[in-house]
């Protein structure tokens, strides 16, 4: 396959949603009604009252599995049976997306996703949690149908998702000590396990060997830590416009996130004074009166990530996302892809790199 010079990595994941909403529509209107709406409103294919709209996620995860199957593969000329393979691969992969964050705004109690209400401050928590129940069933039957060894991959980003988050839960919550090597194995777990299982699916599905497919599973772990890495950086840095979110909002809301763990760590004066001031951690937040479940104000916000970016947690978050990157695609040219898929993939890679929501 010839790719366009001027193919855009937003030309990728508008060809995976073309590709994939039509399953993946058939998919959730097969769900029981009692979970269907909620399940359509949070992959943003229709509104809470059941009406179609068309807002949904980057589709960045079966970009992924797409472009990952014709790097190894998948050109034209493939059959039916790896086509189907391929769909079936990249719609899962997404359900497995959508089941991960339902279940995270209720853990996290984060309350908006996709610029409105995340789906349990609409619907309830109760019917939230049981919808991304049903999707993660759904991700296991629509992959299993096509090939029971792909079921098998994705159960395996299923339990490194599930370690990721616990991690992340015992972190957010202080009950584990913050260790910055720590956080870049939750990241890989949490993050890397799903983009690496998108691209090892497609690489499966294309016919390629198990050693090829783990150099396919690689390049997308390694992107995985530099998505999150990026993502980090946009919780503090980001422009409210794109993210919805106002700048520092993780350290308003109190998070360990990459940078943040970085900067806690460094043996600086900014690291030192953000230890005293992060919410907390410090004699300055406990003085101050404020406690877990409120807020620190504007002024702290501003100067907490000040002391975030003196201490160096920015540049080095910045740093490691371009190494994970090389990693990356060091690993993507060991598989000897075919020259213009790999292009397809290096352009979506350059879109983790360079997001700016």
């Amino acid at each position: 396959m010839v790719v366009d010079p001027r193919t855009s990595a937003d030309r990728l994941l508008d060809e995976a949603r073309r590709l994939i909403e039509p399953e993946l529509r058939a998919v959730l209107d097969g769900l029981p009604e009692s979970v269907r709406v909620i399940a359509g409103y949070h992959a943003g294919l229709w509104d809470a009252e059941g009406h179609r709209r068309s807002r949904p996620g980057k589709a960045l995860r079966p970009a992924l599995v797409l472009s990952s199957a014709r790097a190894a593969g998948a050109g034209p000329g493939a059959s039916g049976a790896v086509t189907g393979a391929v769909t079936a691969a990249a719609v899962a992969v997404e359900l497995l997306h959508d089941f991960s964050l339902l279940h995270d705004d209720v853990m996290d109690g984060d309350r908006t996703r996709r610029h409105r209400p995340a789906a349990w401050t609409v619907f309830g928590t109760g019917r939230a949690i049981l919808t991304g129940d049903t999707l993660l069933g759904a991700a296991l039957h629509t992959v299993a149908r096509s090939d029971p060894r792909a079921a098998e991959v994705l159960s395996g980003a299923l339990l490194r998702l599930c370690r990721g988050q616990a991690t992340d839960l015992a972190l957010q919550a202080g009950s584990e000590p913050v260790d910055l090597a720590g956080c870049l194995a939750m990241a890989e777990d949490k993050t890397g396990a799903l983009l690496g299982c998108a691209c090892r699916l497609g690489a499966m599905a294309a016919g390629a060997s198990a050693d090829v497919a783990a150099l396919y599973q690689e390049f997308g772990c390694q992107l995985g830590v530099a998505f999150q890495l990026t993502d980090d950086l946009l919780g503090i840095w980001g422009d409210p416009a794109s993210t919805g979110k106002p700048v520092g909002s993780d350290l308003a809301s109190r998070k360990m996130t990459l940078p943040i763990v970085a900067a806690l760590a460094a043996e600086n004066e900014a690291g030192a004074e953000l230890n005293e001031r992060y919410p907390g951690r410090g004699p300055l937040y406990a003085s101050a009166g404020r406690t877990d479940g409120v807020d620190p104000p504007d002024d702290e916000v501003v100067r907490m990530v000040e002391l975030v970016e003196r201490a160096g947690g920015r540049r080095w978050a910045q740093a490691e996302a371009e190494r994970r990157s090389r990693l990356a695609l060091a690993a993507l040219d060991r598989a000897g892809p075919d020259p213009d898929a790999a292009d397809e993939l290096r352009l979506l890679a350059e879109l983790v790199r360079r997001r700016t929501r």
